[in-house]
């Protein structure tokens, strides 16, 4: 539950934009494992780490001040597909950040990463895990919209996307979310 809160909170009052945030640029979440986030072993269950990675978005998204043109136009995001690769445990109360970057994208959907780190007891970064994500936008009333118009509206201008890289654009033709 606190983790669908932290979503309406990132969704309905995102946080500031950052000044000069791009669209390439990574946008950083900083979390802490609560106890409802632990499993029967005591380390973060795998589906709150799913959780985590919405409100990461969010915030990215709010980073960029994108959130008030979405609205206007009524467009909102979804996932399409999103696979991630567990390295490390989180546990109790240990304090992680998300780094979360668009990859690129087709004409169907927006390739993000999103890696977990933590420090290590020593103070040094240690990846966790690595999520990829395939997010589309659609319209109140139903309608896919295209994912160079997205970036368009948060750009500013059609702009070409950068070459998704071989295993992202591997997987996402397995799953079948690639732009055919």
């Amino acid at each position: 539950m606190i983790r669908t809160m932290q979503l309406a909170a990132a969704t309905f009052h995102p946080r500031r934009a950052v000044p000069g945030q791009q669209l390439l640029d990574v946008s950083t979440t900083r979390m802490r494992v609560h106890a409802s986030d632990l499993d029967l072993y005591r380390h973060m269950n795998n589906g709150i780490y799913l959780q985590c990675m919405d409100v990461a978005r969010s915030n990215y998204l709010a980073d960029l001040g994108a959130f008030g043109e979405l609205n206007e136009r009524g467009w909102y995001p979804v996932v399409a597909a999103q696979t991630i690769k567990y390295r490390r445990s989180l546990t109790y109360r240990q304090r992680f950040e998300i780094a979360t970057r668009v990859l690129g994208w087709d004409e169907r959907v927006v390739y993000l990463e999103q890696s977990f780190s933590r420090r290590s007891r020593a103070g040094a970064p240690e990846h966790v895990a690595r999520g990829i994500v395939a997010g589309r936008f659609l319209g109140r009333d139903g309608t896919r919209v295209p994912a160079p118009d997205v970036v368009a509206l948060i750009v500013g201008e059609h702009v070409t996307s950068p070459p998704v890289p071989d295993d992202v654009a591997a997987w996402a033709r397995a799953v079948d979310v690639a732009a055919r």
